[in-house]
């Protein structure tokens, strides 16, 4: 398997700068809009709908056009140098509607660098492992991004637009010398075969289902807890604090597990790991310790569906832009989905604990729709070279 980059810290440097870079802003955008333009929550709900809009097409268009050139450096370096003038336009202006244009036409497209890190590996010739340790990375920059970007909003919101800027500008010279390791001589990979779109279509739509019971199941958290357990929210936090803790390992351990065994038996044992917590929250999960113990479970199937599920797309979709960008966006689409699920769930005599019987069921479906995509996509079933 080969080695890319030849310096082994600068994949997982780039991968958790471009991880801080995204957790410190989107999680906080919300926050800056109020906090900078007095924005309504009406006014934040639309905005936010805008800014997800574009960055959805973003995140077609510019890996398609990645994937015609075979190039995926630049337009990850132009990611950073749009965040970082986003970031500055929005501590300059005073008024709603131009930051929401600098959002729309800089921050859609910013958003995209972090998926395109990945396009790149798989372009260099990385192989799944690599892809999911280097996932890991990624989901610990994440684990500290928002505790971090909180200190700083309590110290003045342009303290976290500053650092903003500091970030992007070390993403862009990190970036710099991911190109410079193409430059000496990393393989490419070979040019695939058409897309398979109706196992694509079979796949997306299990990872569609995936991804909504997770976005469902983390927003509701803090009200299980409170209103069906009776306990204090902090226990919320605490929660998945520790889900997120047991993801890296997790994801670590997939990227010797995917090697050995391919992707297809690893998702099936996380849509099991995933129906069996959803489940055990639902029926057993009486107090703290039994809902901290099935973080295990949480963590698993989570990992999987991020870390395994990018090199599942990778596999199958031959385009390496085209593949993460797909799977960026079939995130996307099952958290709009996880509204829905929400109130579909609560509105069950379980209360909550509907929510998250619901997600059980999605992860069911999910299962079962990856069992019937061996059929289109025999590569699924293939065990890795």
């Amino acid at each position: 398997m080969p080695r890319f980059p030849r310096r082994r810290l600068l994949v997982p440097s780039a991968a958790l700068w471009w991880g801080l870079q995204l957790s410190f802003l989107n999680p906080a955008l919300a926050f800056l809009l109020v906090g900078l333009f007095d924005a309504t929550p009406t006014e934040v709900g639309v905005v936010l709908a805008l800014y997800n809009a574009s960055g959805f097409v973003a995140s077609l268009v510019v890996p398609v056009w990645a994937d015609r050139r075979g190039e995926y450096v630049l337009p990850m370096v132009a990611s950073g140098v749009l965040t970082a003038a986003l970031a500055v336009v929005l501590a300059l202006v005073t008024a709603l509607p131009p930051a929401v244009v600098a959002l729309v036409v800089l921050g859609g497209p910013a958003g995209v660098g972090s998926s395109l890190l990945f396009a790149h590996l798989r372009h260099a010739g990385a192989g799944a492992e690599q892809v999911v340790r280097t996932r890991a990375v990624f989901s610990a920059a994440w684990i500290a991004g928002p505790p971090l970007a909180t200190v700083l909003l309590g110290r003045g919101v342009h303290w976290l637009l500053a650092t903003v800027v500091v970030i992007a500008a070390l993403n862009v010279l990190t970036t710099l010398q991911l190109r410079r390791g193409v430059a000496a001589g990393a393989p490419e990979a070979p040019a695939g075969p058409g897309v398979p779109w109706r196992g694509t279509a079979l796949v997306a739509v299990a990872f569609v289902a995936v991804a909504a019971a997770n976005s469902a199941a983390v927003s509701v958290m803090s009200l299980f807890v409170t209103q069906r357990l009776g306990l204090d929210v902090v226990w919320a936090g605490i929660v998945l604090g520790v889900s997120a803790g047991l993801e890296i390992p997790a994801l670590l351990l997939l990227g010797r597990l995917t090697a050995r065994f391919g992707d297809l038996p690893l998702v099936l044992s996380g849509c099991l790991a995933g129906t069996a917590y959803y489940l055990g929250v639902v029926f057993v999960a009486v107090g703290p310790v039994s809902l901290l113990a099935l973080q295990a479970l949480n963590a698993w199937f989570f990992a999987i569906s991020a870390g395994v599920g990018l090199t599942m797309f990778q596999r199958i979709i031959p385009r390496p832009g085209l593949a993460v960008g797909v799977f960026g966006n079939v995130r996307k689409v099952g958290q709009v989905i996880a509204g829905p699920v929400i109130a579909l769930g609560s509105a069950t005599h379980l209360g909550y604990g509907g929510v998250f019987a619901v997600c059980a069921g999605l992860t069911t479906i999910a299962l079962l729709v990856v069992l019937v995509s061996r059929r289109a996509v025999p590569e699924l079933s293939a065990r890795p070279a």
